[in-house]
């Protein structure tokens, strides 16, 4: 049996202009590949296929600009960047192609056969050529609220063709939430799974996590696209360890390095020669198509090691996508390590895709920064975090954040820009590692040492005040800042937000008395209270 899925639109809003059909710019991610994601634009016939049951499909063209249409093409073809497969909008290119490991997606406006869905496909229908089976996926682009929207509907539904079913959101009790699973956070590292509902967050990724069939069905995107559609991951185009790493050489004091991170396991090593004592300056940024890096798919952190492969410094902003080095470095070989990260709202799972590096020496040894310093002490069962800033440039925001693993941190607090010390009660009981995050007015962003304070052994976690509400104001006392969502006793989410450290109180919705349970995240640990609304 073939089983097709449809696309929710989830509350989309319809906002595209009409514009001037536009010629369709011929576009290839990867023209080494015969596996082909085509991306058709221009209008088509539909016929002899299985969406043809009531006869021919007269299906107009997607009525976008030029400009729309390479963002769109841009988009999807960062999320299938990791794999040896070609995303493209000439129909050539998808007949020059291996008929069993292709699919045509229709972008079009023209929906009213079918209904008021973002999208519809056939799970695992990319192979159907092998059966002279062409049949298309489609993404309704005048259902879709912009550009953006309809990017994510069309990785969607080509991922629906290559096998994947939807990314669903369970509660703790194994209660299915929501089909769609919407993901969490805001600003750039905001994150969601294709699969599930990407039109809210900026950084959408392949997912390893429950299918609507139950909280332990595990899918894993990866897995299915790699093993099941005639293709696998692309070739790794850098080595994976010191002894291969690719030389960067300084043209006119300048370096520039395009590099893919293909897999979870990949790392890109590269080496330099630094000519003298100096300044050396590294902008990682990964693929984008506007600010806040816009449809980036990698979360880049990039390490710095001397000649002997001892590692110098680690760099990887916790509230931004690329990454920045600024340092004063003595003549000598040195070597950087590229990889992809999670965050505190994205797993490490498939942050992957493209990058660019821009290295830079600069004979002037002055740096804007001359002092960094972080101390900690425990008093009684507090952290205590006091910190220096010696620097030229203002000081435009700082975030302190913690690790109990010494690499995975995530935010603590973001104090006034003229504070030097800041002292709370942790949530951990183990030992935690804390860094200072300071971005100054120049743009630059730098990390302080690390230090490490003993936990206190009692864990500290957000608490309800009370767990009666009667007055339509619910109160937490809480030791960081945690993400929330209030959800009913069947896991319906009907408010979320964001509490701070210290007392909070939330507004609540018109919802009707009974049991009510409030859930706390950051990223690291949850933890979830119930409350009954009189």
């Amino acid at each position: 049996m073939k089983n097709f899925i449809q696309t929710s639109l989830l509350g989309v809003a319809i906002c595209l202009a009409t514009v001037t059909k536009a010629q369709v710019p011929l576009l290839s991610s990867n023209p080494s590949s015969n596996s082909v994601i085509y991306l058709d634009f221009d209008g088509q016939t539909v016929d002899g296929t299985s969406w043809n049951t009531a006869g021919p499909l007269f299906l107009d063209a997607a009525n976008l600009s030029t400009a729309d249409i390479t963002t769109i093409f841009e988009r999807v073809s960062e999320d299938y960047r990791p794999f040896n497969v070609n995303v493209t909008t000439d129909s050539t290119v998808f007949w020059a192609g291996n008929k069993n490991s292709r699919m045509r997606v229709i972008l079009t406006p023209t929906h009213e056969w079918y209904g008021n869905s973002g999208g519809v496909s056939f799970v695992g229908s990319f192979t159907w050529g092998a059966y002279d089976d062409e049949t298309p996926c489609f993404v309704f682009s005048s259902l879709l609220g912009n550009i953006k929207y309809i990017a994510e509907a069309a990785s969607h539904e080509a991922g629906h063709t290559l096998g994947l079913y939807h990314q669903s959101l369970y509660d703790n009790t194994c209660t299915k939430i929501s089909e769609y699973n919407s993901g969490v956070g805001t600003g750039e590292i905001a994150w969601a799974p294709i699969m599930g509902v990407g039109y809210y967050r900026n950084m959408t990724l392949w997912n390893n996590g429950p299918n609507p069939y139950g909280c332990s069905n595990y899918q894993n995107d990866l897995d299915v696209i790699t093993t099941s559609n005639g293709f696998t991951y692309r070739t790794d185009d850098y080595a994976n360890n010191f002894s291969g790493a690719a030389t960067a050489t300084f043209t006119n004091n300048i370096f520039n390095i395009n590099g893919i991170i293909e897999e979870n396991t990949d790392a890109d090593y590269f080496k330099f020669i630094q000519p003298a004592f100096g300044r050396f300056q590294l902008n990682a940024v990964p693929y984008n198509v506007g600010a806040s890096n816009a449809g980036s798919d990698l979360d880049l952190q990039v390490s710095l090691y001397n000649s002997a492969h001892t590692l110098i410094d680690t760099y990887n902003p916790g509230n931004l996508l690329s990454s920045v080095i600024d340092t004063a470095l003595l003549a000598g070989t040195y070597y950087l390590k590229v990889e992809g990260e999670g965050n505190i709202y994205a797993p490490n799972y498939a942050s992957l895709g493209s990058y660019s590096l821009t290295g830079k020496f600069n004979s002037n040894p002055t740096l804007p920064l001359r002092r960094l310093e972080l101390t900690g002490a425990l008093i009684n069962d507090n952290h205590k975090l006091s910190w220096i800033i010696d620097a030229d440039e203002a000081v435009v925001s700082q975030v302190l954040e913690i690790a109990i693993d010494g690499r995975h941190f995530s935010h603590v607090t973001t104090p006034a820009t003229t504070d030097r010390q800041f002292m709370y009660k942790p949530y951990v009981s183990t030992a935690a590692q804390y860094r200072l995050n300071v971005t100054f007015d120049n743009g630059k962003q730098y990390y302080s040492n690390i230090v490490t304070l003993q936990g206190t052994g009692a864990v500290v976690k957000p608490r309800l005040v009370r767990n009666v509400v009667d007055n339509g104001l619910l109160s937490v006392n809480s030791p960081g800042e945690y993400q929330y969502r209030i959800m009913d006793m069947n896991g319906h989410v009907v408010n979320r937000g964001q509490i701070n450290i210290g007392l909070n109180t939330i507004s609540m919705p018109a919802i009707a008395g009974g049991m009510y349970m409030i859930e706390y995240t950051n990223g690291m640990a949850h933890w979830i209270e119930k409350f009954v609304r009189q």
